[in-house]
């Protein structure tokens, strides 16, 4: 574990982040990290105020499986995130220069009920990738609940087209027939299966910031559904970032 030290240049009063924050740096096996940053911002309470006061404005996002509601973030939000990922995350990552990133507010609202085949297994955030790019991501989690569920990593237990196989199916196939194929219920990802390992789950707290490779398998660690709720003041309510990123030289 080690302090951030200096504060960066780029500062926002919605994202500015703590001089006395710590990393702590997590094995997901795989020569995979995650570098967990915990009391990340100095006040993650105007990122809530923000959800709050656009709650109106968040949108489902049907071209990713994300199972709730969300709001792009504008710069003043994304620069001092993509600066701090530059700064001292990037490079544990395998990444050598960032060619685009984004981030938005979300909330998983998604009741079980309603699952998609493609919200009910891991996923990755790589799907396009060219080969020597790397996607990076990062979950701020800004919710004092801690039972709302922090973020699951996974490991495939089949071959590569075996799961490939599963990942086109789950896009493609009703929930009944998907449950019907490959045996996985109409339920939150939460522990291993048939399919995926897990091999590593980082709890939730407030103001943690988490920041991984993002063609890993992951998910969140949704344990209780019932609490799930579209309200911004008590929902699971997080700061998405993904950094897609030139590889360092091997």
């Amino acid at each position: 574990m080690w302090q951030i030290g200096k504060i960066l240049a780029i500062e926002s009063p919605l994202c500015t982040f703590n001089p006395d924050a710590q990393i702590q740096v997590i094995s997901l096996g795989a020569e995979r990290l995650c570098l967990v940053v915990d009391n990340a911002l100095q006040h993650p309470e105007r990122l809530q105020q923000l959800a709050i006061e656009n709650f109106e404005q968040f949108q489902q996002a049907p071209y990713n499986a994300y199972p709730g509601l969300q709001l792009g973030m504008p710069g003043y939000v994304s620069d001092p995130l993509d600066d701090f990922f530059m700064t001292y995350i990037r490079s544990a990552l395998g990444g050598r220069r960032t060619v685009h990133m984004h981030s938005r507010l979300a909330m998983v609202t998604t009741p079980v009920a309603e699952l998609q085949p493609r919200q009910v297994i891991c996923h990755r955030d790589s799907q396009g990738l060219r080969d020597d790019h790397c996607m990076g991501a990062s979950v701020l989690y800004l919710f004092e609940d801690e039972a709302l569920g922090g973020t699951n990593f996974y490991e495939p237990k089949k071959t590569l087209q075996e799961t490939d196989l599963l990942i086109h199916d789950s896009s493609t196939m009703s929930m009944e027939a998907f449950t019907a194929k490959y045996g996985i219920a109409q339920a939150y990802c939460d522990e291993s299966n048939a399919y995926f390992e897990r091999v590593a789950s980082v709890p939730a707290k407030f103001n943690r910031m988490i920041f991984y490779d993002g063609s890993g398998f992951h998910s969140g660690h949704i344990q209780f559904p019932e609490r799930i709720v579209a309200d911004p003041k008590i929902g699971r309510l997080t700061l998405n970032g993904f950094f897609t990123c030139r590889k360092k030289a091997q």
